[in-house]
């Protein structure tokens, strides 16, 4: 018998260059003119994977975001991994928006994704293993079937496929 091929269904984010795309962001929001005196200000918790922005309004909230995005995107952090808070009324009359960084699958987005897989009825195993699924066949073509529907899925974070084998 053939030993099985299998790969991990993983959702990381490289947090060195989630820090550089920050460092960035707080380096342009004191140099743009129409940033520069407004108040605004960004600060990143690596220990509980949070961005913080506190803005005099919500506009100048979502030109910080905006930012801080594009330098996510020029770093080669999907966006994805980021989910931004409402923003909330903070002292002063200014505004706070909380953005929490993904890093994970969730119990609930792995029994998803596993539903989602077995519903297309192809020759594979899926265990879900605390924060990542295992996706084994014998057959590599299953495998490879597995990885581009996910691929065309939305699950509202980035999904890698590591340790193929």
């Amino acid at each position: 018998m053939a030993k099985d091929s299998s790969f991990d269904v993983v959702s990381q984010v490289d947090m060195q260059e989630v820090d550089n795309a920050f460092q960035q962001t707080s380096r342009e929001i004191t140099q743009r003119y129409d940033l520069k005196d407004s108040g605004a200000s960004i600060e990143l918790a690596k220990a509980e994977a949070t961005f913080t922005v506190h803005a005099p309004a919500d506009f100048v909230s979502r030109q910080v975001i905006d930012i801080l995005n594009t330098k996510l995107i020029k770093r080669g952090v999907d966006i994805s991994a980021v989910r931004w808070d409402a923003p909330q009324a903070a002292s002063g009359g200014t505004v706070r928006v909380i953005g929490h960084i993904v890093e994970g699958i969730d119990q609930p987005t792995a029994k998803k994704i596993n539903k989602d897989i077995k519903d297309q009825k192809l020759k594979v195993k899926v265990t879900i293993e605390s924060d990542k699924l295992r996706v084994s066949s014998a057959s590599k073509d299953a495998l490879q079937a597995v990885i581009q529907f996910l691929r065309e899925q939305d699950y509202g974070q980035p999904l890698q496929f590591t340790n193929y084998r």
